[in-house]
């Protein structure tokens, strides 16, 4: 997705300081966590989950900093896992909380340590669900089936997009009759969708009425429905009517409870990625500006999905004076963070601030190059700043070896 995502009200946290003002003494490069931000998203998802009757989860995959999971427990029904660590940290850190977990195929050495911490347990397959299926409803868990309605509302990132052709994540209905029995299907408490990203609920509106028609049949036997992530709840402007218009749908019609698990609505616009500026060059008539933070290593969605993210007082290439091309410190010759416009020319020392990183950065960060990863703040609410982890040489040390 390209552009600035100016939709975002990126830097509403900083209350009109400038980035100098607030994060200026913080070494660089380092995060910022915005506990109010992350509270005020809290206020909205929990306002869905009041009115309708859902249950909210955070997707950890996206916002998986467990020191902030105290202010977003109160909101949330639980976490969502993606495997054996997420689960265990979502059972472990909001304690008296729903787990949930969906991988595309468990492994069998770890399954039976799964089992301890989750509550609802989703396959990928009827194989997989014929093999592990059996043991979770033993254990007293609620066992699911991820479907695939092949219906994609995506354009532009087909990586994130679960329905594209030739998916290997959820059953097709032509999957499910082939493939499941009435053995199988005893087995099931409940089905899970998700095929959407940074999407509006007129995306979900479509889906659902794909997962009727494919689904629609089967869905009064289950107990619950998951409507996966990528739901933007919590940005301005989405229709949340419409959201619990179809929340209230699904209930009415088949009788299941309803889930949502969103991870980026959780921690959107709760973060910022401080940074200095190490060198600048021409090379043309293009100005390069070399930062102390890569896009590769600190903000690797920026070239996965790939997107630009928000910039605190840049705008569009030709809208200010000074047009500039940010890139990162690596080898990589593609670690460029994109092309911003300036009011003036950017010099050694100056701070930038990248809006919007909480999400997808600090649980998808690497240390390509020896690159040392960004400490970690929070902004309080009442203003004061708190250092919750910084990185040395050993911890890049002991990923690699003894």
């Amino acid at each position: 997705m390209s552009g600035l995502k100016e939709s975002r009200p990126a830097f509403a946290g900083l209350g009109g300081l400038s980035p100098e003002e607030l994060f200026g003494k913080l070494p660089t490069p380092c995060y910022i966590l915005d506990e109010a931000m992350l509270r005020q998203n809290g206020e909205i998802l929990s306002g869905v989950a009041q009115r309708t009757g859902c249950r909210i989860l955070l997707a950890q995959k996206a916002f998986s900093n467990y020191d902030l999971y105290p202010v977003l427990s109160p909101y949330l029904d639980g976490t969502e896992a993606s495997g054996l660590y997420e689960a265990r940290l979502g059972a472990e850190e909001m304690p008296g909380k729903e787990v949930h977990v969906f991988c595309a195929a468990y492994r069998g050495e770890e399954f039976d340590e799964l089992l301890r911490y989750v509550d609802h347990i989703v396959f990928n397959s009827p194989r997989q669900l014929e093999r592990f299926g059996p043991l979770a409803r033993k254990a007293g868990k609620s066992v699911g089936l991820r479907i695939n309605p092949e219906c994609s509302t995506q354009e532009g990132h087909a990586i994130y997009d679960p329905c594209a052709p030739g998916s290997r994540l959820g059953v097709t209905r032509a999957q499910w009759d082939a493939g499941m029995s009435s053995e199988l299907i005893g087995l099931l408490e409940g089905l899970h969708f998700h095929t959407l990203c940074e999407q509006d609920s007129d995306a979900l509106e479509i889906t659902l009425n794909a997962v009727a028609e494919r689904f629609g049949s089967i869905l009064p036997r289950m107990k619950w429905l998951n409507f996966g992530g990528g739901h933007h709840i919590t940005r301005p402007g989405y229709d949340i009517p419409r959201l619990e218009r179809c929340i209230r749908q699904a209930q009415e019609q088949w009788g299941v409870q309803v889930y949502l698990e969103p991870g980026e609505a959780c921690a959107l616009n709760a973060g910022y990625l401080a940074a200095r500026v190490l060198d600048v060059l021409q090379n043309g008539g293009t100005q390069i500006v070399v930062l102390d933070t890569s896009a590769a290593c600190h903000m690797p969605d920026v070239l996965e999905m790939p997107y630009r993210p928000p910039l605190y007082g840049a705008k569009e290439p030709g809208e200010l004076p000074c047009a500039v091309r940010l890139g990162g410190p690596t080898c990589l010759a593609g670690d460029v963070i994109g092309d911003y416009g300036f009011a003036g020319p950017l010099r050694e020392g100056d701070l930038l601030l990248f809006g919007d990183m909480a999400i997808y950065t600090m649980c998808k960060n690497n240390t390509f190059n020896g690159m040392a990863l960004p400490g970690i703040f929070v902004l309080r609410d009442g203003g004061e700043l708190q250092s919750l982890k910084r990185f040395e040489y050993m911890d890049f040390r002991r990923r690699l070896g003894r």
